[in-house]
């Protein structure tokens, strides 16, 4: 499906999805796909993910016009390595998220867990925002994560906050193929 302009002239704006309750990732697919089917090109970047195996990187496999590059290190699973390859890794990821994003070829960016890798210091905020004021006119970016900054915050034009109520994880239950990845 084609995406006419329009639609495409209506983007441009920062979204952030921040907070302790689940939800932040699911929202942002929920979103790329919306914009996928409407034909806009979407990129998903995930900057402390797994590599391979978790769901959405088998949905996305289904859709010509949704990229998925999991680019950082696996620290949702506990994986932990020395702070010189976070760093390392952390800026070769926002690197190719810059050049992509330049690129103009993705109408929607979906950087998955930057707001984490900024929070841990492995990223600076100011760098994030310089970076996206300084993208093609058009390109929608939303980020995710938890204890997104303040400035990203302010710089952001929409923003909204995961809050837990009650998790399953409090009873024991782990994380569940299909569900939480």
């Amino acid at each position: 499906m084609a995406c006419s302009s329009d639609i495409k002239e209506q983007l441009g704006l920062v979204q952030v999805y921040t907070g302790d309750g689940k939800g932040k990732t699911t929202a942002s697919l929920g979103l790329g796909f919306r914009a996928a089917g409407c034909g806009l090109n979407v990129l998903m970047l995930q900057f402390l993910k797994p590599a391979a195996g978790c769901g959405e990187q088998l949905a996305v496999g289904h859709f010509d016009n949704f990229t998925f590059l999991p680019l950082g290190l696996d620290h949702m699973n506990g994986h932990r390595v020395d702070r010189a390859t976070d760093l390392k890794v952390a800026a070769e990821t926002f690197a190719k998220a810059k050049e992509l994003i330049y690129s103009g070829k993705y109408d929607l960016v979906i950087l998955d867990e930057i707001n984490v890798a900024m929070d841990w210091e492995l990223l600076d905020p100011a760098a994030v925002i310089s970076m996206l004021q300084g993208r093609p006119e058009h390109i929608e970016v939303v980020l995710t994560g938890r204890h997104a900054p303040a400035a990203v915050i302010d710089y952001a034009d929409l923003v909204t906050e995961m809050k837990m109520i009650k998790h399953p994880f409090a009873k024991g239950v782990g994380a569940r193929r299909g569900i939480e990845y």
